[in-house]
């Protein structure tokens, strides 16, 4: 019985001692989720907590300074909060929790467990902005990533540590798509980011993944779309701090985060709370900047060898595939994934466009012959779709484009390749042999 408790202890027993006063601050204005302080100085990102009634507190992080006071905004409810309740800071400024303690765990914005196992023993901690690097220390793609989908093993080969976006409008199934990548991957630790997404998706891949074997390689940080901005990207900072902490100590980490949009939408929140100009559809500059901050943390790491192949969703609203946030995150990533919605209504899952996809390392990962049967593949797909009303309607005569006649033939051999249940797992070479297998023939004659 006593050793439940021994965990607990060693906690207390690390914590340092701190002997200096006891410093407070209080709340003088609130506006909406945005708290003005007085009388409290912290750094930026410092976590305080707020008296809220009987022995209860809400959380707060501080996001800048006006006038004398600090600016604060609530990881919860405003609700109840009343002038002059006194704010204390809380822990280090800037840390996150990070540590094995976490794999096999479910946790929210703030690194606590929402999967009902108990608390997380975790004692390290990560900068929550990363520890910046040179460029050279980013080492080069190398090695192919086994995603376990046919269709980009093939044609869109990813790189372990390539940093890929999966663009899409919303219900064409960029979430079914990682759900696919996340069970089939084949990565040392796998951490899944699921920031601003409907509550329900986040119990139902706890459910699916955090079994068996793969739970004690997998954690799951969640913050649904009803929390706070802050929190959802606290959420997202979190997720990649602990890819992070992992990948310096040797290991091969995929980072799936559901989704980058969302993470956009939460910094802009939060740009615009603090009287910034929108600009870009309503965007400030910041918020387009965490993008790219984000994103350029994951890679390779020529130091430890350890990789983070980084996997984002991009919601484009209204399909809009120029929308600011896919236009940033498809000129930082090195490829993206585009989902068709055309394609989606065929009944082709996953609806991956491959004449619209890329993957920007491809070319230095995969032999001359795998270029070859891809460009062949992808010449014949968009020659049909480029024709496809020609061919439907019967106004096309056989014989006037060779290409074409081959297209048309091999149309449904070409739409079964790229579709693939979502249990299905096909690895690497399989689906390099398979291309071969279809196409080759194709070739010779």
């Amino acid at each position: 019985m006593l050793k439940l408790f021994d965990p607990i202890l060693t906690d207390l027993s690390a914590e340092p001692i701190s002997l200096s006063p006891r410093r407070y601050g209080l709340v003088a204005a609130c506006d909406g989720g945005l708290l003005e302080v007085s009388g409290l100085s912290v750094p930026v990102g410092s976590i305080c907590r707020v008296a809220h009634g009987q022995n209860e507190t809400l959380a707060a992080e501080a996001i800048g300074f006006r006038n004398g006071r600090t600016m604060m905004m609530l990881l919860g409810d405003s609700v109840l909060l009343r002038p002059g309740a006194k704010v204390r800071p809380e822990g280090r400024p800037g840390m996150l929790p990070v540590g094995a303690a976490f794999l096999g765990r479910a946790v929210d914005g703030e690194g606590h467990p929402i999967d009902g196992d108990g608390p997380v023993h975790a004692r390290g901690e990560w900068p929550s902005g990363g520890i910046r690097t040179g460029a050279l220390d980013r080492s080069p793609v190398r090695e192919r990533f086994d995603t376990g989908v046919r269709a980009l093993n093939a044609l869109t080969t990813f790189g372990i540590g390539q940093r890929i976006g999966i663009m899409a409008g919303s219900g064409v199934g960029k979430s079914v798509l990682i759900d696919m990548i996340a069970h089939g991957a084949n990565a040392d630790i796998v951490i899944v980011g699921l920031i601003g997404e409907r509550a329900r998706e986040v119990s139902d891949f706890v459910a699916r993944h955090m079994t068996g074997e793969k739970r004690e390689r997998t954690v799951v940080v969640a913050v649904p779309a009803d929390h706070a901005p802050n929190l959802r990207l606290r959420g997202a900072m979190l997720a990649t701090s602990m890819a992070e902490h992992f990948r310096a100590h040797g290991k091969r980490v995929l980072l799936i985060m559901d989704s980058l949009t969302r993470v956009a939408h939460a910094a802009r929140e939060i740009g615009l709370l603090l009287g910034e100009p929108g600009a870009a559809r309503g965007y400030p500059p910041s918020a387009l900047a965490t993008i790219t901050k984000l994103v350029e943390r994951a890679g390779n790491s020529a130091a430890s060898g350890g990789s983070i192949t980084g996997l984002y969703t991009v919601l484009a609203d209204g399909d809009n595939q120029d929308d600011p946030v896919v236009d940033t995150a498809r000129s930082i990533l090195d490829g993206h994934i585009v989902l068709s919605r055309e394609l989606a209504q065929r009944g082709q899952y996953p609806a991956i466009d491959i004449a619209a996809s890329l993957s920007r390392v491809m070319n230095d990962i995969v032999t001359s012959q795998h270029q070859t049967l891809a460009r062949t593949f992808r010449a014949l797909v968009a020659s049909y779709e480029a024709n496809r009303d020609l061919v439907l309607m019967g106004a096309y005569r056989a014989g006037a484009d060779p290409q074409l006649d081959r297209a048309i033939a091999m149309h449904e051999l070409l739409t079964a390749f790229l579709c693939q249940q979502g249990g299905d797992i096909v690895h690497m070479d399989d689906s390099v042999a398979q291309l071969a297998a279809l196409l080759q023939p194709d070739l010779g004659g």
